[in-house]
């Protein structure tokens, strides 16, 4: 895989998941895909799928992990730990702005530089 964009953001420490996330940011597409961006349209939720760059290799003693709101190990595909064994986040945003290439979000839990892999529609 390799990725279509990049997330560009200025907060050093983003919120932990998208779904209590109020941070803005941008995700800056390759030019080459602006076309597939046609029809994506403000007020409108996307699905952004990314690569958990930042993480550590995973190995055997991650696939139990204590998440930061438990206090007891859970299995690693029951937590949205960024430590896995394929590193892809999903978060889902909400479009702002579409501007060329670049799509102006709301709700970023990824962080400045994070490669975005794709993006689907969000249907509620």
């Amino acid at each position: 895989m390799r990725p279509i964009g990049v997330v560009r953001s200025a907060e050093p420490d983003p919120p932990r998941h998208w779904s209590v996330s109020d941070l803005e940011g941008e995700l800056r597409i390759d030019p080459r895909y602006r076309e597939a961006l046609a029809d994506i349209c403000p007020g409108e939720r996307i699905v952004v799928l990314f690569v958990f760059h930042r993480s550590p290799r995973f190995a055997r003693r991650h696939l139990t992990q204590v998440p930061p709101t438990r206090n007891e190990p859970r299995g690693v595909f029951s937590t949205c730990s960024p430590v896995r064994p394929n590193p892809i986040g999903l978060s889902v945003v909400d479009v702002l702005r579409v501007d060329g290439a670049t799509l102006k979000v709301r709700g970023l839990d990824m962080l400045d530089g994070t490669p975005i892999l794709d993006l689907k529609p969000w249907k509620d």
